[in-house]
């Protein structure tokens, strides 16, 4: 097989369908103001709000921070015939799309962590859960989604392209690149489903045994009251678990996702545009303190406004 020297990459995207790209163009749009607007919100509240000074609002800060880095590429895409993306650029969007996906697996685990010592040990949970142990975590996370994501973008570009440059995908991903390099497909495939597995089911399997601890703990509470309040602190974060661990195994967990393009397309869609716009409405429709600090941000500001009119 002949080796190519490839410049740029054709991301197809959902080209195969043209009659239908304004219509995608202005529904993504839609959702990536939604996805901009709603996590900027919550990094605002919790940053403005001394109520939201504690260590589960501190990560969900850091989630939203890493959920306003979409790429705005793919919208460009939907209303432009020139899909094309530099070999550098394809890197670097491969690199910042694994760095901020595998820094948010790691993210969620220390948001399961922080949870299981609230409930399963709440009289020292401002001892464990103090400012040096919060940041540390953080720093963990992004940490291993730097690390991981160079490793992984390193390897993917060291394999020798033949054949397309077209990339049946709408942003630079490990599958879709393997399957247009000339190399023993299956061999790297089980490489990927290797990585993934470690990279994916560590966090996850840390978050499965803080849960597992939580509800037992839940169950053992005397009352009713105490059971659904525990349960409610658990359940906004639970929903964006499933949502986005979901979305990333199907995708990098089955043995033969590398062939399954056109359906890898759709979940990833969930994990990288729907999943980041939901966060926020979920974490404030289902959390009274949120809506209690957006109540209070409001109404401060109609008072200053009040009163400057009065001035």
């Amino acid at each position: 097989i002949n080796q190519r020297s490839i410049m740029q990459f054709i991301l197809l995207g959902f080209g195969n369908v043209p009659e239908l790209q304004v219509l995608l163009f202005l529904l993504f749009l839609v959702i990536y103001i939604m996805t901009m607007a709603g996590n900027i919100l919550i990094i605002a509240l919790v940053v403005a709000d001394q109520h939201l000074n504690t260590p589960m609002y501190f990560f969900l800060g850091n989630l939203s921070c890493l959920e306003t880095f979409t790429v705005p590429k793919m919208l460009v895409n939907f209303l432009s015939d020139n899909r094309s993306i530099s070999y550098m650029g394809c890197v670097a969007q491969m690199y910042f799309l694994l760095f901020l996906g595998i820094s948010e697996c790691f993210l969620l685990a220390a948001m399961a962590y922080d949870r299981y010592v609230a409930i399963c040990n709440p009289l020292r949970y401002r001892l464990i859960m103090n400012r040096r142990v919060c940041l540390s975590l953080t720093i963990l996370s992004w940490f291993w989604g730097n690390v991981v994501s160079l490793v992984q973008t390193a390897w993917v570009f060291t394999l020798p392209f033949c054949g397309s440059n077209q990339i049946n995908y709408f942003f630079c991903d490990i599958p879709p690149l393997i399957k247009l390099s000339c190399i023993d497909i299956p061999l790297y495939e089980m490489q990927l489903f290797t990585a993934a597995i470690l990279v994916i089911f560590t966090p996850f399997s840390l978050i499965v045994v803080s849960y597992t601890f939580i509800i037992s703990t839940i169950l053992k509470m005397a009352s009713a009251e105490g059971r659904h309040k525990a349960f409610s602190t658990c359940s906004s974060h639970l929903i964006v678990v499933t949502l986005y661990y979901e979305s990333c195994g199907l995708i990098y967990l089955r043995p033969k996702s590398i062939h399954l393009l056109d359906t890898n397309k759709v979940l990833a869609l969930i994990y990288t545009t729907i999943t980041p716009t939901l966060n926020p409405f979920i974490y404030s429709l289902r959390n009274k303190e949120v809506k209690e600090a957006l109540r209070r941000l409001l109404g401060d500001r109609m008072k200053r406004k009040i009163f400057s009119h009065r001035m």
